[in-house]
């Protein structure tokens, strides 16, 4: 389906969004983090207007189609079922959806928009939208949607230049994971802070176990397991080179110098982290609540619990999950109309439940995981989870960041050493 008006905005910048690069400048960086609060908070304000509010089913038709990247066979169902339950309540609009590879979702997306062959909804990883977002390819829905009982960070994510570009699908953050019988057998209590975290993972540590695990893959993956302890301290994405930004890289290579964490995390994913943990190589280890429904369905016997990310000066997580991103040009209207039927309460709990997401919707969250601890104790976790930027050139800082800890934790530099050179290319993207 031919895109002409997202094609015009997006040809001069398709080739830089295929490298995962911005062409921002100042008013990129005047719309990171440091605003992100005050941002959202006036675009929920805005979205509550009845005027804009009025997209009705009837100026809805048509097909609207959906682009996602989940290769997990449950969720790929769980959204088949969800699409076809609204298309069985209504006749205007029929929708569907088509699987792309995470590893090609951005790529096409990209060349999509350069052809003009773009779907009318897209689900992406929510780092990435305020890029797309800066090109031109999604929607304006601001005031056209509520989402003043959202959650900031998952609202902030879909926001750029003071404008809502999408609507948060669903979310996730971290926790720590920690396995009970060994915990109990070393005699450590649940870790609270850094020093007591350290020192829980050493004595944890044996011939065949490792204290704690987190992803540290050089890629947004590891960027977004490292970030918490940066946020910790009280710094920010975009300061690295300062007290906090190398106390937290100076805090990965004592775990890593002490044993207590093996170095192999530069080459695990979260799966793999979960896997190690499962296996009883790792004892604590860093992960998100979509790898809950596998752990209880694999090792049902294992006695594992969760606590909060131990602290520095305050406690911290990283955002994860999808938003959903109206194509402009596309079936705006049809997919508005659909998002109204996905964003209710059952059927958001359908879809959270069924991925082991949050609802980035403040009310369904509260009461989604009434009997469930685990959950419960990962909804408290997302009060205190930060968005990765919004920033349209959020991949380029991503990459710097994540080679800073690689470098730290295969000793190839200092921990001073990489934030200096990681708040140099930093520095060269956001001022």
């Amino acid at each position: 389906m031919k895109r002409n008006k997202v094609t015009s905005l997006v040809l001069a910048a398709v080739m830089v969004a295929i490298s995962l690069t911005g062409c921002g400048g100042a008013s990129a960086g005047e719309s990171s983090e440091t605003t992100t609060t005050e941002a959202t908070a006036e675009v929920a304000a805005e979205s509550t207007t009845e005027e804009a509010q009025e997209v009705t089913a009837d100026a809805a038709s048509g097909d609207v189609t959906i682009w996602y990247y989940w290769e997990n066979e449950s969720h790929q169902k769980a959204l088949d079922e969800m699409i076809q339950g609204y298309n069985d309540s209504q006749g205007n609009v029929k929708v569907s959806a088509k699987y792309v590879p995470f590893a090609d979702f951005k790529k096409q997306l990209s060349i999509g928009a350069s052809a003009g062959e773009l779907p009318d909804l897209v689900i992406l990883d929510n780092p990435d939208h305020a890029s797309y977002a800066s090109m031109g390819i999604f929607a304006d829905l601001t005031g056209k949607f509520d989402v003043s009982n959202y959650y900031d960070g998952p609202v902030g994510s879909c926001t750029y230049d003071s404008k809502l570009y999408g609507v948060p699908f669903g979310s996730n953050c971290l926790a720590l994971y920690y396995n009970e019988d060994m915990m109990a057998a070393a005699g450590v209590e649940v870790p609270t802070t850094w020093d007591e975290l350290k020192e829980a993972a050493v004595k944890l540590t044996t011939d065949k176990v490792s204290g704690l695990a987190f992803c540290s893959l050089q890629n947004e993956e590891g960027t977004f397991n490292f970030l918490p302890w940066v946020w910790s301290t009280g710094e920010t994405s975009y300061t690295i080179d300062t007290e906090g930004g190398v106390k937290a890289l100076s805090f990965v290579k004592d775990l890593v110098d002490s044993g207590a964490m093996s170095k192999e995390c530069i080459n695990w994913t979260q799966g793999d982290v979960m896997n190690q943990f499962i296996s009883g190589n790792v004892a604590m280890m860093i992960n998100g609540p979509w790898q809950v429904p596998t752990m209880r369905a694999e090792a049902p016997d294992l006695k594992w619990n969760v606590a909060l990310i131990p602290q520095y000066s305050q406690y911290a997580s990283g955002l994860g999950g999808e938003n959903y991103g109206v194509i402009a040009g596309g079936n705006e209207a049809g997919a508005l109309e659909f998002l109204k039927y996905a964003t209710a309460d059952e059927q958001v709990k359908f879809m959270m439940n069924t991925m082991g997401y949050i609802s980035s919707d403040k009310t369904i969250a509260e009461t989604q995981f009434t009997d469930d601890a685990v959950m419960k104790l990962f909804v408290e976790q997302m009060q205190y989870a930060q968005p990765r930027g919004p920033l349209a050139e959020w991949p380029d800082v991503s990459d710097a960041i994540s080679l800073a800890f690689n470098q730290v934790i295969t000793g190839a530099a200092t921990p001073e050493e990489a934030a200096t050179a990681a708040q140099q290319t930093i520095d060269g993207i956001v001022q």
